[in-house]
């Protein structure tokens, strides 16, 4: 019901609460009751575009967004929002020219909207941009903690492990418990071949920081190699749990969709997995690794196509991608967030596409593959 009393800026208290708790369809529900009393407030159609881009409603966000800018051309929030929506409309150069107003109106300041626009460009695979903005937030703000480890992030992604694990060490020295770096770093610093000081990280985590499996899937890794754990050692029980947790349980209609799914003749543009790969280019330069490591190296998948691709988890993505026909002109990070979207547009399972090992483990809970070794 609608409540007179309650003024614009209410309103957007009120929404604001609840988006930032992931209610998106309530704080859209507030955000339509407060425009139809006050159709000009500016900060409404802000969250109201914000909101429609959580639920990845973009044509309605666009929406938001431009009328937003007809009552204020120099909203700093309303143009970082369209930036974003025009990102995913794959307009990147007028989503950056968006994204560039904010810092020609003065906004360089504004730490959490450099941020904001930082992360927009480094979704989408804009990583020099990203970097760019992250780097401005630092700029003005030394001593940010989560500024410093994103410059790391990006620098990780341009191909910079040096200076990415030099942000990151930064970042922890700032904040030792920011934990998001850690993980990172412990993970960077594993594929750097650096075991031991990758161990020391990841073993600073708890189980319930992982939002992933591939963190927890090296630590058992390393604590079986390292500290020499038997595989029903006690300590590793938490951690396994919280595999299980965010692998999850199938439920019915998981099951049925599972079903459905392997009985009915997939359409040859969404077969993804289906072509014949070729085989993987023979490595020469396999670093010294522990014994676990040794056996993990290499490993197989077979796809519901049942054919078996054998490779590290780099080359199996890059032969998937090859295979897809689709894709195979585009990298393997387009390749796995286009796989992860239609995935969940199709079933509501979000495949993690942040490097190849999460993706392929999730492309298998997924049921697209299988995990051979």
């Amino acid at each position: 019901m609608t409540n007179p009393f309650l003024s614009s800026e209410e309103y957007d208290e009120r929404a604001h609460a609840l988006y930032n708790e992931g209610k998106y369809d309530d704080a859209l529900d507030v955000l339509k009751e407060g425009l139809s009393l006050y159709p000009l407030a500016v900060e409404l159609h802000v969250g109201l575009g914000y909101a429609r881009l959580a639920r990845e409603e973009y044509a309605w966000a666009r929406r938001a967004f431009d009328e937003a800018l007809v009552l204020d051309g120099e909203h700093e929030d309303a143009l970082a929002g369209l930036g974003e929506v025009l990102l995913k409309f794959g307009q990147q150069d007028v989503a950056l020219a968006q994204f560039q107003q904010t810092l020609t109106l003065g906004y360089q300041d504004d730490i959490e909207l450099m941020l904001q626009i930082g992360r927009a460009c480094f979704r989408e695979g804009l990583i020099d941009e990203a970097r760019s903005y992250f780097e401005i937030a630092v700029q003005e703000a030394p001593d940010n903690a989560e500024a410093v480890a994103c410059v790391g992030y990006a620098l990780h992604r341009l191909g910079d492990d040096e200076g990415a694990a030099a942000a990151l060490r930064r970042a922890l020295q700032l904040d030792g418990e920011h934990v998001e770096a850690r993980v990172y770093l412990g993970n960077l610093l594993y594929d750097r071949g650096e075991f031991e000081s990758a161990l020391y990280h990841l073993d600073r985590s708890t189980p319930e920081d992982h939002w992933d499996e591939l963190g927890i899937w090296r630590l058992l890794e390393l604590k079986k190699s390292i500290y020499r754990l038997a595989d029903d050692d006690a300590e590793l029980k938490p951690w396994e749990a919280r595999l299980q947790e965010l692998a999850g349980e199938p439920d019915a209609i998981d099951e049925l969709l599972s079903e459905i799914e392997s009985g009915e003749e997939q359409e040859p543009q969404l077969e993804l997995f289906a072509a014949e790969a070729a085989p993987p280019t023979e490595r020469t330069d396999e670093p010294t690794v522990p014994p676990a490591r040794l056996e993990s190296g290499r490993h197989s998948v077979v796809t519901s196509e049942g054919r078996e691709i054998d490779g590290t988890w780099e080359e199996i993505v890059g032969l998937l991608r090859d295979a897809s026909g689709e894709f195979s002109d585009r990298s393997v990070d387009d390749f796995m967030s286009a796989v992860s979207r239609r995935q969940y547009g199709k079933t509501g399972v979000r495949i993690s596409a942040r490097d190849a090992e999460s993706f392929i483990r999730g492309s298998a809970d997924a049921g697209l593959l299988r995990i051979v070794r």
